[in-house]
């Protein structure tokens, strides 16, 4: 990794889009995934130590947005970290859930590219997170994004199925878009359940689509037999476009605490 000696003198005039796009993406986390890249390959030069030495969170808007200049003269796309991506209507139903208890850590399985894992990073910064992705390229980039100084997400290339942490070792588990690639799906919803300690919060495809990688399709019956099966003590569906969500209850009603109100913004509906 390369240190240009000198501050880079940029103005808010500078180069095309660079603060019109402050509204429309996660500059604090692009900016770490920049860091955290250019630790490991090298591949980026940055305008002084200090953009690479301090904490994330020291960081002042104008440090952050010297290296994503930075990221951008090296031509590399940010899209990952659009701010679109928390619109859509199953992470908002997602996250509404969570704001709606009370929980410590979290399991996100199958994080790939962040759909969902950027907007929680976003709304919950402090939130211990253990993200596992079966692909190494999905693993590296998000590794590349602790490496930069999310020091609350921990990420693991591994298979849901091979339970990548203890029993009850985390509050809540989530299976976004996940269960209908996995062949093994009765294993994987016992492992969730298994290492939640309160919640496991799944959302599914709700009708055939042409997906070659969707291999089942997942419908209220069959997630009910699934999750019972594995444990869970209480469910809630509800549909948002294209998509089935569900919670479950993983531990007795009193460990877990009250259940959110059904159809409200933050808890689902029966």
């Amino acid at each position: 990794m390369k240190i240009l000696r000198g501050r880079a003198n940029i103005s808010a005039a500078g180069s095309r889009g660079r603060f019109d796009m402050d509204m429309r993406y996660y500059n604090r986390l692009a900016a770490a995934w920049l860091r955290g890249m250019a630790e490991r390959t090298g591949s980026l030069s940055f305008s002084c130590e200090e953009l690479i030495r301090k904490r994330l969170e020291e960081l002042s808007e104008e440090e952050v947005e010297e290296i994503l200049e930075e990221g951008r003269r090296a031509g590399v796309k940010l899209y990952a970290f659009k701010k679109s991506h928390s619109e859509m209507p199953r992470v908002r139903r997602v996250l509404g859930f969570l704001r709606s208890v009370a929980f410590d850590s979290l399991l996100d399985v199958g994080s790939g590219r962040g759909v969902f894992l950027f907007p929680f990073l976003d709304s919950f910064p402090w939130t211990e997170v253990t993200a596992v992705d079966i692909l190494p390229r999905r693993a590296e980039f998000l590794r590349d994004l602790s490496r930069g100084g999310i020091s609350c997400l921990h990420v693991s290339q591994e298979d849901i199925c091979r339970r990548p942490l203890p029993e009850k070792s985390v509050d809540v588990v989530t299976l976004l878009e996940v269960l209908e690639h996995i062949p093994d799906v009765e294993q994987a919803v016992k492992a969730a359940v298994d290492t939640a300690r309160k919640y496991v919060v799944v959302t599914v495809p709700s009708k055939p689509d042409s997906n070659p990688e969707h291999i089942h399709l997942l419908t209220k019956q069959r997630l009910t037999e699934l999750f019972q099966a594995a444990g869970c003590v209480r469910l809630h569906f509800d549909g948002v476009p294209g998509h089935l969500f569900m919670t479950g209850t993983c531990a007795a009603p009193a460990e877990a605490g009250p259940d959110p109100a059904p159809g409200t913004e933050g808890g689902p509906g029966r």
